[in-house]
């Protein structure tokens, strides 16, 4: 019956906001980030100003991304992504606001510019200084042939995988543009996030406060469902393609 649910808020909606978290990504074998096997549980996060003024901790995070040992990156979308990327396509939804740095929804075909990415990209880097884009195979080879850390070509200034670390200024454009879609829609849709993690958690409650109705479908509890209209403990997968047309 919840299901049927969903599928009916969404036809009835007429904007949909779509909030994704770590869930989505696991169903493609991504590990997540706090959970017992997931990322941080396995290997120390390097914070950001370590990064930025230590070379053995920038030579650290190389390591740690030229090996994918963080499993981010390299794995297929599944069928919750393409739900998503047809929600776009069919117009019920502007864009997708997400946690992942897995670049999972736009492989599944979403518009680049329709991914508003809170937590950056791990599948290319960037330069701090002047913002100019490195592809990964390109710093790797340089790493393996030189030994010498990455740097930008263009400026010589520091390159970093295009995500956001801890103790990282949030991206004021992408948080922008993420506020602006939850103001303007009437359905807020979470799939697969905790929503423990702030200030990105804030957002399925700025949509409630501002007359959206608020669906999570996550497995496991989070401290916002006493606040949704509807709540799904579920895999997103299956939950999506019963609810979403994929053709």
């Amino acid at each position: 019956m919840s299901r049927e649910q969903l599928k009916d808020m969404i036809e009835r909606a007429r904007r949909v906001a779509i909030f994704t978290g770590a869930g989505i990504s696991t169903e493609s074998g991504i590990p997540d980030f706090r959970s017992p096997g997931g990322v941080w549980s396995r290997m120390t996060p390097i914070h950001f100003q370590e990064f930025v003024s230590s070379d053995a901790k920038r030579r650290e995070a190389w390591e740690r991304a030229f090996s994918g040992r963080a499993g981010w990156t390299g794995k297929q979308p599944n069928v919750g992504h393409y739900a998503v990327a047809r929600l776009i396509a069919l117009g019920k939804a502007r864009a997708v606001i997400t946690q992942n740095v897995d670049n999972l929804h736009q492989d599944a075909g979403a518009p680049a510019d329709r991914v508003i990415e809170l937590h950056g990209n791990a599948s290319y880097a960037s330069c701090l200084d002047c913002g100019l884009r490195h592809e990964l195979a390109d710093l790797k080879a340089l790493y393996q042939s030189t030994g010498d850390l990455p740097c930008c070509r263009a400026c010589g200034g520091v390159v970093k995988t295009a995500t956001i670390s801890f103790g990282q200024a949030m991206p004021e454009g992408p948080m922008a543009r993420a506020q602006e879609e939850t103001l303007a829609c009437d359905l807020f849709l979470v799939l697969g996030s905790s929503l423990v993690v702030y200030p990105a958690a804030g957002f399925p409650q700025l949509a409630k406060r501002n007359g959206a109705a608020l669906v999570i479908v996550n497995r496991e509890p989070t401290e916002q469902d006493d606040t949704a209209d509807l709540v799904l403990r579920d895999e997103i997968g299956p939950v999506m393609s019963d609810v979403v047309p994929l053709s």
